[in-house]
C-alpha cells in the first residue's frame, strides 16, 4: 500500500527543513575553515574503532573533534574520549539517524574556528541516513568484510549518496573468504568511479592512507555542495 498524500507531505516538509538547515551549517563550516566527514553503517561494522584510532592518528596533526550518534547511552562518546578529542554525544532515543538539527544543537557552544577535522558518526543504519543531509564535506560509509561483498547492492541509496567507500576489518577477510572483486565491482556498478579504502583499525592495514587521506582533504579549498 503506498503511503497517504498527508504522510508523503509532511515528510517533505521535514527534509526540506533539514537541507535548509544543513545548507546553513555548511556556510558555517566554510566560514570556520573546518572540514566535516560523516561515518555512516550498519551497526558491527567497525565504525567506532575505526573512528577511536582515526582521532588518535590525526590529533597530532590537526585539530579534530567528533559528533557521536546512538539511540541511547554514551558508551561511543566515552570510548573515543581515550583519544584526548573534543567528543559530544547525540542520543536520538528511538530515532534512527541524525539530523542537521541534532548537528547544530550539538555544536551550540563549540568554536569551530578551534577545529581543523569534524568527524559525525551516525546512528548504526544504512537506510535512514541517506536522506538527511548533515552539511558535511564528505559522507564516507562503511562496509566490513564479514557482511558480505552485496551490502552496495542491497543498500543502494546510501553508496550513491556517499562519496568515499571504506571496507573495514580487512585483516579477517581471508578467514571469511570475501571476495575484493566482487565488492569493488558492486561499489562501482551503484556509484561508479568512487574511492575504495580497504583498512583494518586492529592491524593497522590501511590506516596511513586513509589518515593522509583526511589530512590532505582538510588541506583544500573548501568546497561548497
Amino acid at each position: 500500500m503506498s503511503a497517504s498524500p498527508r504522510l508523503v507531505e509532511v515528510r517533505q516538509k521535514v527534509l526540506k527543513r533539514n537541507d535548509l538547515l544543513a545548507r546553513e551549517l555548511r556556510q558555517r563550516f566554510q566560514a570556520a575553515g573546518v572540514y566535516v566527514v560523516s561515518l555512516v553503517s550498519s551497526p558491527g561494522s567497525g565504525k567506532t574503532a575505526l573512528l577511536e584510532k582515526t582521532l588518535s592518528l590525526v590529533r597530532p596533526n590537526a585539530r579534530v573533534a567528533a559528533l557521536v550518534g546512538d539511540l541511547a547511552t554514551d558508551n561511543d562518546a566515552v570510548r573515543l574520549r581515550r583519544s584526548m578529542a573534543l567528543v559530544r554525544q547525540i542520543t536520538t532515543g528511538t530515532v534512527c539517524h541524525l539530523d542537521a538539527e541534532m548537528v547544530e544543537k550539538a555544536l551550540a557552544d563549540w568554536n569551530l574556528a578551534d577545529l581543523d577535522l569534524l568527524f559525525i558518526e551516525n546512528v548504526g543504519n544504512l537506510v535512514c541516513p541517506s536522506s538527511y543531509d548533515l552539511g558535511e564535506n564528505l559522507r564516507a560509509v562503511l562496509m566490513s568484510v564479514t557482511e558480505g561483498e552485496d551490502k552496495p547492492l542491497k543498500y543502494p541509496t546510501i553508496f550513491n549518496t556517499a562519496d568515499l567507500a571504506i571496507i573495514t576489518k580487512a585483516d579477517l577477510a581471508q578467514a571469511v573468504e570475501f571476495d575484493w572483486d566482487a565488492a569493488r565491482q558492486n561499489i562501482n556498478a551503484v556509484r561508479p568511479g568512487m574511492e575504495v579504502i580497504a583498512l583494518s583499525s586492529k592491524t593497522g592495514e590501511g590506516m596511513d592512507r586513509w589518515t593522509e587521506w583526511l589530512l590532505d582533504a582538510a588541506r583544500r579549498p573548501f568546497r561548497c555542495k
